[in-house]
């Protein structure tokens, strides 16, 4: 199986006959594949795949993937290379740069260092790894595509015709890499160095085309840290931090979520008073609050929580979604 797996891997590249160059890239390859990652959770209904990409940046079991729907799932599932199963969980994720970081408990992996990571520039040749259409399962190498830099472009240049929330640069390639389950693979150049971090699939809405495109890991280096620091998880305060005798609350600001019926509920704004700071600053019906100020906010209850550490004369910055749009409006008291 593997030797199959390896072949269809050198058809993808367009393999030349030449045993040296063959015997090249072969190596960069396997050297590669055993820092990648397929990963199971949600999904499986209305088209939705439930699986995508990731690879390992520790060799304590940290894994860098695409934040998407697939792990919003109780339980996620990482196969290593060597076909190990395990349960990931959780450590934090940032939805301005779609990205997210899980763990599993492993030690001694091999790992992309990503103080280590290469920039690119147009033309280059690169390789792009991902678990592409879920074909492989266990032990099976991921595949690999071949292809060039034929952009280092701004994304924010494309919003309208490509909704996403990231706004930054990106790596477009004129290969397929964006493909089912690929979100979160990793693109390197020809020596196998780390790159970028394939996006989620994103088509034209104008002319119906897809785009082909990675996140340098310039962009994402200093989220990935903050997120293992534990900055970009939802918050969880120390039972010593004191809150402001008077702070803020979503009624001053005219701000109604939906009932909070769940554990979890999403913290979706289910109305806003009209001429109220909320309604000032353009907050919406079924505008969904990821961030208060920089602390992320996945549930109507840690909104609520995370504002009563806010004083009342200070301004609160929210980052809410809006359709595949991120936006950050800022919501001051009236004296």
């Amino acid at each position: 199986m593997i030797r199959y797996f390896t072949f269809l891997a050198l058809i993808l590249l367009g393999f030349t006959p030449n045993a040296q160059a063959q015997q090249s890239l072969a190596k960069v390859i396997s050297t590669v594949q055993p820092r990648m990652v397929k990963l199971y959770g949600a999904g499986g209904v209305q088209g939705l795949e439930a699986y995508q990409s990731a690879f390992l940046i520790s060799n304590e079991g940290h894994i860098l993937t695409a934040w998407s729907y697939v792990l919003d799932a109780d339980v996620i599932t990482a196969t290593l290379d060597d076909g190990r199963k395990l349960t990931a969980e959780m450590v934090g994720m940032d939805p301005r740069l779609e990205i997210a970081v899980l763990k599993v408990d492993a030690q001694d992996l091999p790992h992309f260092n990503l103080d280590e990571a290469i920039t690119l520039e147009a033309g280059q040749r690169v390789l792009a790894f991902s678990n592409l259409y879920g074909v492989a399962t266990g032990n099976e190498p991921t595949s690999v595509l071949r292809g060039i830099v034929s952009a280092k472009a701004d994304l924010a240049a494309r919003r309208g015709a490509f909704e996403t929330n990231y706004r930054g640069k990106v790596y477009v390639v004129d290969a397929m890499t964006n493909n089912p389950g690929a979100a979160g693979g990793a693109l390197t150049d020809s020596k196998g160095r780390l790159a970028g971090l394939i996006g989620k699939e994103l088509r034209n809405s104008q002319t119906n085309t897809w785009l082909n495109f990675a996140i340098p890991i310039g962009e994402l280096a200093q989220a990935v840290v903050d997120i293992r620091a534990g900055k970009l998880r939802a918050a969880s305060r120390n039972e010593t931090a004191k809150k402001p005798k008077e702070s803020h609350t979503l009624a001053q600001f005219g701000i109604r979520l939906v009932p909070d019926f769940l554990p979890k509920t999403p913290p979706f704004v289910e109305s806003v008073k009209p001429m109220s700071p909320a309604a000032k600053a353009d907050i919406r019906t079924d505008d969904l609050i990821l961030f208060v100020n920089e602390h992320l906010v996945p549930s109507h209850k840690q909104v609520v929580e995370e504002l009563t550490f806010v004083d009342r004369v200070d301004p609160v910055r929210l980052t809410i979604q809006r359709g595949q749009e991120l936006l950050e409006v800022q919501l001051t008291l009236e004296p």
